[in-house]
This record gives structure tokens, C-alpha cells and sequence, in this order.
């Protein structure tokens, strides 16, 4: 058994740029995978994908040309339906020795060749054999097959592709792309395998246009990505070749000066590395009259339409020079300089002519057409909306208002809520949708209507993903409040909810949106009072399910401290009580997190759990009233256990409403000694009536001051 190391590449068609990096790196795991599943390579094994757009490659190190033979144990039969009386073998188990290819030609021989082992309550015959281990060939071949197999394919095409025949004949192949050439080499030899009708061999094609040679010819396995790069002109790994772009875009930007930087995007950044096989970044500019657009037109147009990278100045703003990564490197760039230019300036003209022509109708003259945009068909139009995002922003409004002192803020945000969504019926936002919200902030500026308005508008929509900036304002976080509670509060009411692959409205999206900004801006705002403050906005159209899309935020913000590194039953503890201030979260989980490292902590949690086990038993009769009678205390246990709440509780509340529960949590503390004791000494379901009405009274007194920061018995183990 040789072992040396492997190169596959399958050689394509263009493929999709998008989906290039992930088709690689699926390509590579899967083809990997499957040969160490054989045996053929092992866990050290290292895998480089390559993907470019053309090909898709894996190298793998330390692949045996035939995998180690395999001892394998396989159960037959129970005894009794394999042996005779006389231990001679039955037809049926040397039925089954045949086919697995046993020598039965001496059927005793072949029965003392079998082992006998308990097998659950009966004796069952086991056959030893040894499983001839894997050629490279057929397990290369079911890799291969595997990997194509399992490829994350976002649209397969089917081609036709001509067999090799008598009678020259076509079959159809489906693959994201027409499949042209398969490389195959274990060392410097050509491993004979197939796939979509090729027949693997030891060279490929380089660069359309600037390959030194074709075909590329391979001398082994290892070379693949030197010779590539020498005499085909392509760069053929993914990563190698998104840095050399990155190291060109910065290069280039320095060479512009004045503190010029590329635009930061990953994404694009993903999408030109898939689009070239040898990157060549040139300095392209356009006339500096189209800097008069907002730039996030002309970074956008830039972007999506051309996959150019704008060149903003230090104070990040757009400079009329831009950055283009061809695919050809030619001596005299001029032509490749001079055709880009050409190609968008008609882009940004139309930019250009789309701000010129809505700016000559203000926001408030479009209101009207919003009531023909159609939102939902149970929820009517964008205008319905509308009017349904003012009524909900207002009460919002009001509340915050009345706690900031902000006699302006009501009328600030019933103007952005009317016109937040205006510029949906713009020509600009008709064109780039994603300028939404963006395009309506500098049309209001345009209109005159002052910046916290206009910021309003452009941050409705905030935050938009993960991570992003929330309203710069309070109008603004209000009517974006107002703009994703009637979101989730309409889907929900028309029973339009996520399923766990599918979620078109973003409403969990929106409920961390809402979350974050009652959380960061500290609003004081209850959050059943705010959800239910918003269904009267849809009248009859919806029915009301609050309740529900109260538990969905709960979900949401459980999920989201979990991620942020709070423990299960922290979380649990404090999300059991369903706290209506979710800006008071984080501090009550702060309290949680200092009772639990308490030396007392265990017992209570404990305690508390027994306490709640023995209110809920006696519910079940009727209301338990948290009120204790001291004449009917008997017990000494009870007696202290009723001092100590009238001396610590008292501490604890106080501290509770100040907000410094991790100082109410340790007072309650002390009260683990007189607990215990209670537990020990005190029968609590006393016979007398009256006394196990005051002694589940006691409990519930106890119960209700353990748990107003948490619900303690989450954390018993």
C-alpha cells in the first residue's frame, strides 16, 4: 500500500458567482469525507479546495492507493434456527453462508468456524470474515459521485452530452454547469475515473485568454496550483486569490492618495473573487458632477450593477474615482480604463435623473398613492398601513412624552410615520428598493422638514440586520417601534406566522428590532401593554393574538442572551416570570448570576421548588392568600421562619424598587437557616384547617418574596 497525495478538479462551465465559494469548499469536505469513510485517507489528512470560475478542486495529503483490509463480525441467526439437535447446520443458515460467500462445502467445518455468543436473552451464530479494503479507483469513484452528489446547487441546468457509440446518440446530464474536462492525479498518476461523462486525465485550461499554453498539463498532484498560476494564468484558490484583490484594492487607493479607501464589503468582495481567475485592479473616475446624488445611489448602482468598489475620501465620503477588478492584464490598461467609464456613466445619469425628477414632487403630495400599493390582502394597502403605524407611533408617543418632558416628540413622529413609506412611490427606491427609508430622509431635507424628521424617516427601518445602528432619534425610534410592532402584531393577528425554514415578513427580524430598542434606549414601555396598545389599530381585520406574539419575543430574547453567554437556567429564571421591562433583563440576570454563587443559593433554589410544588397541590382547592395569622404559629421553626420574613423582606422590597436586585436576592439570602428548619420541624398539610391554611399562607409570602427578581427554582439542579 502506497500512500501520496490527490488532486481532483472538475472543469466547468461558468459558474455561479454567488454560490462559487460554498460550491468549493462542498466539493472538497464531501469528496474528503467519503475517502477517509473508505479508509483511503485518514483524520490527518489535510483538504484544500480550490474554486474559481471555472473549476471546482480538492487537494488531499496522504491518500493510500487501496484502503487496509477490514475485520468484520456479522450476526446470523439465534441457534435454534441455525443448528439442528444434533448441532449439524440447517438449510437456512447454509443458505446464508453461501451468499455471503462462505465455504460450505463441508458443512461441519463450516459450523466450527462460527462463533456463538449471547445475543440479548437468546444465543445467536456470528461469521467472521475479512472485508477486502477499497481500490483508490472505485472509492475515488464513489467520492466523486458523492460529492457531485451533494453539491449545494442553487440551480441545476441539464445539457446534452454525445456518447461514445456506434450509432452516435445524445444523453442528458444535469449540473449547475456543462462539465468539459476532470482531472484526476494520485501522485503523478492519473487515477481512471468518470463523471458527467468525463474520463479523468492529467490537464486542464488556464485563462481564456493569458494562459501561457493549452492544455494546462500536470505533472502531479502538488503542482497544481504553481503550474496553474505559472502557465494557465489563474490563481485557483479561492482565498489566495480574494487577498490578492484585497492587496490590489488597497494598493490602488493608496495610489489615488488623500486618505482614498475602497469601500468595506464583504460581500462584493466575495462575489468579484468568483468572477475573475486573475485579478488586475485598475482606477477608473467619472465627472464630478454626479457627486451632486446621494452617494448611497451611486455607491449602489456602483455595487450591484457593474461589482465595481467606489473610493470614498477620509471623512468616508464618495469621491468621483472608483476601482475596477478585471480579469486581463494588459500592458496599455487605457482601453479597459476607457470602456468602464463609458459603461457607468449611464448608470449614474439615470441616478442622476431619477433625484432631479423626484425632488420636483414633495413626500406629502405622495401620501395619496400609497392607498394603490398593495401590503397584504388581508391587511389592505401601504396607505392602510400607513395610517395604522401613525395610530400605533402615537400612543407610543405620548407615553415616552410624558416621561421625557418632550412636548414636540408626538408631532415630530405622526409627521415621519405619515411619510416614512412615501418613497416607495419614488422613481429612485422604484429602481434600487434598497434605498428605502435613505431616499425619503433626503427627500424630507429636500422639503424642508428639518432633521429629526428626516432622520426619522431614513431610520424606520432600523435596526435592519444583526448588529446595526438603531434610530439616531426618539421620533425616529418611535415610528420604527410603530413600523415593526404593526409588522408583527398584523402577520400574527392573520395567523401569518414563521415556520423554521421560512420567515417572508422578517418578523424575527423584527422582534429582536424591538427588543433592542426597548432594551438600549431603556424606554418605559411594558411590553404586553405594548402589544396589545396596537391591535385596536387594525379594527376587525386581524383577531388578537398578543399572548402569542409575546411568547414569540420571549423566544426571541431568551435565544439572544443565551448567545450572549448567560447560562440556560439564568435565563430561564428570569424569563419564567415574563418580565414586562426588558430593559431590566440584563440587571436582573446580573442578580441571578450573583445569588447562584452564593453558598446559600442551592438550598433555596431547592427549597423554593418545594414551596412551588406545595402551593400548586394546594391551588388546586382554591386561591392561597399570602397572609399569615402569628397567633396561630405553633411551631418554633414557623415562628422564626415568620420573624425573619417580617424583618428581611421588609430590606429586600426596598432595594427590589430602587433597582438593585442583586442586593434584594443576597438579603433574602439569610433566610436559608430558618427555611430549612421550617422543612425539618413543621408539618405544613396539618391536619387542622386552619392551621395549614396560615402555613401555606407562610409559604406563599415566602414564595412571592424569593421570586420577584427570578423564579429561584430554575435553579435548582
Amino acid at each position: 500500500m502506497t500512500t501520496q497525495n490527490l488532486l481532483v478538479e472538475l472543469f466547468v462551465e461558468e459558474l455561479p458567482p454567488k454560490a462559487l465559494q460554498k460550491l468549493g469548499d462542498a466539493f472538497a469536505s464531501v469528496l474528503a469525507d467519503q475517502l477517509k469513510a473508505q479508509g483511503l485517507a485518514t483524520a490527518a489528512s489535510a483538504v484544500t479546495p480550490f474554486a474559481s470560475p471555472r473549476r471546482l478542486a480538492a487537494h488531499v495529503t496522504a491518500v493510500a492507493d487501496k484502503a487496509a483490509d477490514k475485520a468484520v463480525q456479522q450476526k446470523l441467526m439465534p441457534v435454534t434456527v441455525g443448528l439442528q439437535a444434533d448441532g449439524n447446520a440447517t438449510p437456512a443458515l447454509l443458505k446464508k453462508l453461501q451468499a455471503l460467500g462462505a465455504d460450505v462445502s463441508d458443512p461441519a467445518a463450516a459450523v466450527a468456524a462460527l462463533k456463538r455468543a449471547q445475543d440479548g436473552k437468546a444465543e445467536a451464530l456470528f461469521y467472521d470474515s475479512v472485508v477486502p479494503g477499497a481500490t483508490l479507483t472505485a472509492g475515488l469513484q464513489k467520492a466523486i459521485d458523492e460529492a457531485i452528489a451533494k453539491l449545494p446547487i442553487p440551480k441545476v441546468m441539464s445539457y446534452q452530452l454525445e456518447t461514445d457509440c456506434e450509432l452516435p446518440g445524445w444523453s442528458s446530464v444535469n449540473f449547475v454547469r456543462p462539465a468539459h474536462g476532470l482531472v484526476a492525479l494520485h501522485g503523478s498518476a492519473v487515477v481512471p475515473v468518470k463523471a458527467l461523462g468525463l474520463t479523468a486525465g492529467n490537464s486542464t485550461q488556464g485563462h481564456r485568454f493569458e494562459a501561457a499554453v493549452s492544455p494546462v498539463v500536470l505533472a502531479d498532484a502538488d503542482s497544481y496550483a504553481a503550474t496553474l498560476k505559472k502557465d494557465g494564468a489563474v490563481i485557483a484558490s479561492f482565498a489566495e486569490r480574494k487577498a490578492e484583490i484585497a492587496r490590489q484594492l488597497a494598493a490602488a487607493a493608496a495610489k489615488v492618495g488623500n486618505g482614498a479607501r475602497p469601500i468595506e464589503d464583504e460581500a462584493l468582495l466575495d462575489e468579484v473573487t468568483a468572477l475573475v481567475e486573475r485579478p488586475n485592479v485598475v482606477i477608473c473616475q467619472f465627472e464630478e458632477q454626479f457627486l451632486g446624488v446621494p452617494q448611497e445611489c451611486l455607491i449602489l448602482t456602483m455595487k450591484a450593477n457593474q461589482k465595481y468598489f467606489p473610493l470614498l475620501d477620509a471623512a468616508g465620503k464618495l469621491t468621483n474615482k472608483f476601482l475596477v477588478v478585471s480579469n486581463i492584464s494588459p500592458e496599455d490598461t487605457s482601453f479597459v480604463t476607457g470602456g468602464n467609464e463609458r459603461v457607468v456613466r449611464p448608470r449614474l445619469a439615470d441616478a442622476k435623473f431619477f433625484f432631479d425628477q423626484d425632488r420636483k414632487k414633495t413626500l406629502a403630495s405622495r401620501v395619496d398613492g400609497l392607498g394603490k400599493v398593495v401590503y397584504h390582502n388581508k391587511l389592505g394597502t401601504q396607505g392602510e398601513r400607513v395610517e395604522r403605524v401613525r395610530a400605533i407611533s402615537k400612543e407610543l408617543a405620548k407615553a415616552i412624552a410624558s416621561q421625557l418632558g418632550d412636548a414636540q416628540l408626538v408631532q415630530d413622529a405622526d409627521l415621519a410615520a405619515q411619510l416614512a413609506k412615501t418613497d416607495l412611490v419614488t422613481d429612485m427606491v422604484g429602481e434600487f428598493p434598497e434605498l428605502q427609508g435613505i431616499m425619503g430622509g433626503y427627500y424630507a431635507l429636500n422639503d424642508g422638514l428639518g432633521e429629526t424628521v428626516a432622520h426619522a424617516i431614513e431610520d424606520h427601518y432600523k435596526p435592519r440586520f444583526a448588529g446595526d445602528a438603531l434610530p439616531r432619534n426618539t421620533a425616529g425610534v418611535v415610528v420604527a417601534l410603530a413600523d415593526k410592532l404593526e409588522t408583527l402584531v398584523g402577520m400574527f393577528g392573520i395567523g401569518n406566522l414563521p415556520t423554521g425554514d421560512r420567515d417572508p415578513f422578517a418578523l424575527r427580524r423584527h422582534a429582536l428590532g424591538v427588543i433592542r430598542m426597548l432594551v438600549e434606549k431603556d424606554l418605559p414601555l411594558d411590553l404586553s401593554a405594548l402589544l396589545a396598545g396596537a391591535v385596536p389599530a387594525f379594527g376587525d381585520k386581524i383577531t388578537d393574538a398578543s399572548a402569542q406574539l409575546a411568547d414569540f419575543i420571549y423566544d426571541r430574547l431568551a435565544g439572544s442572551l443565551r448567545e450572549q453567554g448567560y447560562r440556560a437556567q439564568e435565563v430561564d429564571a428570569v424569563m419564567a416570570l415574563r418580565p414586562q421591562r426588558l430593559a431590566l433583563v440584563e440587571k436582573q440576570l446580573a442578580a441571578v448570576r450573583a445569588f447562584a454563587a452564593l453558598p446559600e443559593a442551592p438550598a433555596l433554589a431547592a427549597a423554593n421548588k418545594r414551596v412551588g410544588n406545595i402551593l400548586k397541590k394546594a391551588e388546586v382547592e382554591g386561591p392561597v392568600d399570602a397572609h399569615v395569622n402569628p397567633a396561630l404559629l405553633q411551631e418554633q421553626a414557623e415562628k422564626d421562619l415568620f420573624a425573619a420574613l417580617q424583618r428581611f423582606v421588609p430590606e429586600a422590597n426596598a432595594q427590589f424598587d430602587a433597582g438593585d436586585y442583586t442586593a434584594s436576592l443576597q438579603t433574602l439570602a439569610v433566610l436559608r437557616a430558618p427555611v430549612d428548619a421550617f422543612f425539618d420541624d413543621v408539618m405544613v398539610n396539618a391536619e387542622q384547617l386552619d392551621l395549614r391554611l396560615n402555613r401555606q399562607g407562610l409559604l406563599k409570602s415566602l414564595h412571592e418574596a424569593m421570586n420577584r427578581v427570578a423564579d429561584l427554582s430554575r435553579l435548582a439542579a
